[in-house]
């Protein structure tokens, strides 16, 4: 088992939900329950995927559930560029999270 509060990717990880909160909080209100509900619930995902993981028994656990948070980060990037498309974020902004996940990606 892992204590998850040490590992650097979930600090890492805890950060970017709480940038991604504060620009999904600029988001049209018609986004409500659309993309800000995704990008949010597949935002907290990371941390959350690694936490759980850290607790289990064994290494293959441990694993999958960074495997779930990896495939997240996927999920995340994909919103956030959809929403830059829709002109809910600028490109400096998107290039900004997107830099950030990508060094979640990698230490995962």
């Amino acid at each position: 088992m892992h204590k998850f509060k040490e590992l650097l990717v979930w600090q890492k990880a805890r950060e970017l939900v709480k940038e991604v909160y504060k620009l999904t909080s600029t988001f049209p209100e018609s986004e409500k329950f659309g993309l800000i509900t995704q990008i949010q619930r597949s935002c907290v995902s990371i941390p959350s995927n690694i936490a759980e993981g850290s607790g289990r028994s064994s290494p293959k656990d441990f694993v999958r559930f960074l495997d779930i948070a990896y495939s997240s980060a996927y999920e995340l990037e994909t919103q956030l560029i959809l929403s830059a498309d829709l002109q809910f974020l600028t490109t400096e902004a998107l290039a900004k999270v997107l830099d950030k996940i990508d060094t979640i990606q990698k230490m995962i």
